[in-house]
């Protein structure tokens, strides 16, 4: 099961296939992550609050 590598959240193969690169199961952050954003390979707190 695909799984967030930032928290370890469980992830849907959907949110896999949109938000990650092809040869990537595992995405760096996830809708789990709030406040966290992929930076290039990283990953960086994000500069402003997500609105939900």
């Amino acid at each position: 099961m695909p799984e967030c590598q930032n928290c370890g959240s469980f992830v849907t193969q959907n949110y896999v296939r949109v938000f990650t690169p092809q040869d990537n199961d595992d995405p760096r952050v996830c809708p789990h992550c709030e406040d966290m954003m992929r930076d290039g390979s990283e990953v960086r707190e994000a500069r402003s609050k997500r609105v939900t």
